[in-house]
């Protein structure tokens, strides 16, 4: 296995992949809608359209499947719920006809997911891979892009769904934008969980259900530790260097501010990572101080 493709390479945690890949002697190209625009080697693909480069196709041999409209990016309108779906649902079945065309197909594809399968509030139960879905918007999606991605299966390619946690990382995603205020603070009561991982430990995630054909079916890609949401904004505070105070922001607040969005920081999930440790995984960042200290380090 040496020539990886990647939808979605050029997001926050592609790029890291991508990074990552090279470095390990692998050879990295992306699937993009304006290849010609692109830092890496890059192959056409429409979603919209439903039209790929046979070429991408051929010239793999294996896939990680990323693509999917940002679920905080904006607030959430009945179009933006729509596009949120489809962009996960079109692109994966864009892929999977495709393949199923081939006679020779890649070895693996390894598939984003998230842990908001498990709902927006799990309250402090401990859930894992083997726990029912939710009943609310992101984990009907979630449910719903997992079972698309069930038909690489059924095309005989050994399949990973990875359910993503809250990804720490300087470069995007939910830490910058809790340190964005001059002074921190925690969201509703600060009670709810956060089960995150470091963006470099996420990657390597990636990297290990990629190499290692033992892994199928889901994991989830999770740190050991999931903390409160006033512990990381604290402790993430302390890092950066800036001001905390233990006065969270009023759920209404957020409501206004964001709408039905709102539900998704004000709530927590606890996810274990038992599954993934299991199967050999070693964290390079097991302990949020760990984490924050390499994420805000001079």
């Amino acid at each position: 296995m040496k020539n990886i493709l990647i939808t979605g390479g050029s997001g926050l945690i592609g790029k890291v992949i991508t990074s990552r890949l090279k470095d390990q002697g692998f050879k990295v190209a992306w699937l993009s809608r304006n290849p010609e625009t692109k830092s890496e080697k890059s192959f056409n693909w429409d979603i919209k359209e439903q039209t790929i480069d046979q070429n991408a196709l051929d010239w793999c041999d294996a896939i990680i499947h990323l693509a999917g409209a940002g679920v905080a990016d904006k607030k959430w309108s009945q179009e933006r719920k729509l596009e949120i779906l489809n962009s996960r649902i079109m692109s994966t079945e864009l892929l999977v006809n495709a393949l199923g065309k081939m006679d020779k197909r890649p070895e693996a594809v390894i598939a984003a997911s998230a842990i908001g399968y498990y709902g927006m509030e799990t309250g402090n139960k401990l859930v894992a891979e083997g726990d029912p879905a939710g009943n609310d918007f992101l984990a009907e999606v979630v449910d719903k892009w997992e079972k698309t991605t069930g038909k690489f299966e059924n095309l005989g390619i050994r399949t990973v769904r990875l359910r993503v946690g809250i990804v720490l990382s300087k470069d995007g995603g939910a830490l910058p934008e809790m340190m964005k205020p001059p002074v921190a603070a925690p969201l509703g009561d600060g009670k709810q969980y956060m089960s995150w991982i470091h963006i470099q430990d996420l990657a390597d995630i990636f990297i290990h259900a990629l190499t290692n054909s033992g892994l199928n079916g889901v994991y989830n890609a999770v740190g050991p530790t999931p903390v409160s949401n006033a512990i990381l904004t604290r402790r993430a505070a302390k890092f950066k260097g800036k001001p905390f105070v233990n006065i969270g922001v009023p759920g209404f607040a957020l409501k206004l501010a964001l709408g039905e969005m709102a539900e998704m920081v004000l709530g927590g999930n606890r996810v274990s990572n038992d599954k993934i440790h299991s199967s050999g995984f070693q964290y390079q960042f097991p302990e949020l101080d760990q984490a924050l200290k390499n994420i805000f380090k001079k």
